[in-house]
């Protein structure tokens, strides 16, 4: 009996420090930017390190997934931390939305291709051609039914042709989806994360061969925006409004559970357009009309 209430106030114990860590490193990385070092696959397989192994990195696999997927982040290129979640096993450590392929995505490029259906006239005829023995009748007959088959053919490649025509368009916004939807580090322990993996300076030492953290701890690292301003990754959608007044447009879409919101600006001879991912700015651009 107190062995039972023992191994349960552990696991209680242990829970609830999975959960105030959890929330520490959320707290410490999420809004914040970095910039990585190494190529990052557009899936939310993402890359899987292993601190506690020699070589944490298994790079054939990780090249693999660049072939397969493509590259959603470039070395050296400034990121967002959009989120961080703490596993039994892993601790993710998710960029510009996570990579593409998470609950709600659709990776699938295959559609559907409807098969055009018997109709009842053709029934019919399949049905009293057998009984029929009048030639000049029968012949009518089977010229129907032959008129009817090649036309439920014509159908069948139509239809082929147009899911054809759609899967490519399917591939290529799936293709585009996944250089847009980010990536992810997923710090990988057996059997289980140890508690003194669960600390920000721990994930820093960890990914520290592959992500640079100074851009966190040097914000004043920005980019000159429009009219003096200055913009930089972080900043929440009303700091921007703030800063350039009122967009010309809006649009939003969802990648997987996440709202992407892009943003559009007219400041004097400057177009602005800024991606939020939300309400947290992860990318901009400024051009010239």
């Amino acid at each position: 009996m107190r062995t039972a209430l023992l191994l349960t106030l552990l696991g209680f114990m242990a829970q609830s420090a999975a959960a105030q860590s959890e929330e520490r490193l959320r707290s410490f990385f999420e809004g914040s930017s970095v910039r990585v070092k190494l190529e990052m696959p557009g899936t939310s397989e993402g890359v899987d390190v292993y601190p506690e192994r020699s070589q944490p990195i298994d790079f054939p696999r990780h090249a693999g997934r660049l072939k397969r997927y493509g590259t959603s982040i470039r070395r050296g290129e400034e990121v967002l931390v959009t989120k961080i979640r703490l596993k039994k096993d892993l601790i993710e450590f998710q960029l510009g939305g996570g990579g593409y392929g998470t609950f709600g995505d659709d990776t699938s490029p295959h559609v559907s291709v409807p098969v055009a259906s018997k109709s009842e006239r053709e029934k019919n005829l399949e049905r009293d051609i057998p009984k029929t023995t009048d030639p000049v009748q029968l012949r009518k007959l089977r010229e129907e039914l032959d008129a009817l088959k090649r036309a439920r053919q014509r159908e069948d490649t139509r239809n082929r042709t147009e899911a054809a025509q759609a899967q490519q368009v399917k591939e290529a916004n799936i293709r585009q989806r996944r250089l847009e939807g980010g990536s992810r580090f997923n710090l990988r322990y057996d059997p289980q994360v140890p508690l003194a993996a669960m600390t920000p300076e721990s994930v820093m030492q960890a990914l520290a061969e592959y992500v640079d953290f100074s851009v966190k701890a040097a914000p004043g690292a920005t980019q000159p925006g429009a009219g003096g301003d200055e913009l930089r990754k972080g900043l929440t959608m009303e700091e921007v409004d703030a800063m350039l007044g009122r967009p010309d447009s809006i649009s939003r879409r969802m990648e997987g559970t996440l709202t992407v919101s892009t943003s559009t600006y007219r400041i004097r001879d400057r177009r602005i357009t800024a991606e939020f991912v939300e309400g947290v700015l992860i990318r901009y651009t400024i051009t010239s009309p």
